[in-house]
């Protein structure tokens, strides 16, 4: 198997994105200009940590429990080796991919990460807009603070966006989130299944601090029509004149403690017209029944070790989890990748393409924007150079 599971083109226009290596020693050079976000994985979330307030980095550097389940999926990374293979045609490298009949430049997909004006006021459109101009899809978190019109408009006309659901009670919310991410140009759902209540996160639950609770990273719901309607019949006001009664709304019906069920996978798809793709699939058997389900997708995750402490390593499972499923729906990966050789461990392992979270957040939070593009860049870059 390809490590890249590259799409055979005979004229490829595929990016060179293992030349940022040469930008960033050109720079050093003849400029005295030096890296502002480490390519150091090991030091990147120390560099983040600096930047930010300690309710916010514990906040996106914190898990469940005690990070067992963190470790274990930098663990299980650690214990695959690569062979490497001499005199290869790897001069001219094409990582491109094709999922659900769209082809992207690489790989790799920007995964959905909640609240993102915590780290950096760029948040959640600046990261869009950073997305598209590497070519790497951009998973809207539903926990956005921002709308999700607004980052369309920030990822443009040539960006590829990828909705995430955080799934209402609210069928008719549901429905209302669905329509606006399809007319907003979102292609993909993906529907997360392992966070319809908050794990017990000490980091966080130390600092009693939870952001939705006063409305930041609520604006998805906050926006939304048929929530603004339902609230002020409710209660005789807007969402402006009691943001804290809002929030606290918004929570009941997105992290409500109650779980879904398979059999209502019907509503989605009856009210979405295109790809749906489950994350937070762990076990081989859950795999089948979204198979069964008809669905078209699924993220091999255990929420970076931020749901279930002591949690199996989601790396440990995707060899199981694809092949159970074979080809009848497409394998996504989430969980513990840090750089461009686990995303090969990945592929290799399976997975079609790889969702990075934690490197990216980091870089925003080091210096906007920008600061993500380059934890990204140094990523893909590990990744072709590699």
């Amino acid at each position: 198997m390809s490590a890249t599971q590259a799409v055979q083109d005979p004229h490829p226009k595929a990016r060179n994105y293992g030349a940022y290596q040469s930008e960033i020693y050109a720079r050093g050079m003849f400029n005295n200009i030096l890296p502002t976000v480490t390519t150091d994985p090991n030091k990147l979330e120390e560099q983040a940590k600096k930047n930010l307030g300690s309710r916010s980095y514990n906040y996106v550097a914190g898990g469940a429990g005690e990070r067992a389940t963190m470790d274990a999926n930098r663990l299980a990374f650690r214990q695959w080796k690569m062979v490497p293979r001499m005199l290869r045609q790897t001069t001219h490298r094409d990582l491109r991919v094709e999922l659900f009949g769209q082809t992207y430049d690489s790989p790799l997909l920007v995964a959905p990460v909640g609240v993102q004006q915590i780290f950096h006021e760029d948040k959640e459109t600046g990261v869009a807009e950073i997305a598209a101009d590497l070519g790497v899809p951009y998973i809207l978190s539903t926990a956005s603070s921002a709308s999700i019109e607004d980052v369309a408009a920030a990822n443009g006309e040539h960006g590829h966006r990828w909705y995430q659901l955080y799934w209402p009670q609210d069928d008719d919310i549901t429905i209302s989130l669905l329509s606006r991410a399809r007319a907003a140009g979102y292609t993909v759902l993906v529907v997360t299944l392992d966070t319809w209540a908050l794990s017990w996160r000490p980091w966080d639950l130390d600092g009693a601090h939870v952001p939705f609770m006063k409305g930041i990273g609520d604006q998805t719901g906050f926006s939304d029509p048929v929530f603004r309607r339902k609230f002020a019949d409710k209660h005789g006001k807007e969402v402006e004149e009691d943001v804290r009664g809002a929030a606290l709304e918004w929570q009941r019906d997105v992290f409500s403690g109650a779980a879904h069920t398979w059999d209502q996978l019907e509503l989605l798809k009856k009210n979405w017209a295109g790809p749906i793709v489950l994350k937070g699939i762990q076990h081989p058997d859950d795999a089948l029944k979204a198979v069964e389900a008809g669905v078209d997708g699924i993220i091999c995750s255990n929420h970076g070790g931020r749901q279930l402490d002591g949690a199996v390593a989601s790396l440990e499972m995707l060899p199981e989890i694809v092949e159970a499923v074979g080809d009848r729906v497409t394998v996504l990966f989430d969980s513990g990748v840090r750089t461009g050789v686990d995303v090969i461990k990945a592929l290799c392992l399976g997975a079609k393409a790889v969702l990075i979270g934690r490197p990216w957040v980091y870089g925003l939070a080091i210096a906007g924007k920008q600061g993500a593009k380059d934890a990204l860049k140094g990523i893909l870059a590990d990744l072709d150079q590699t």
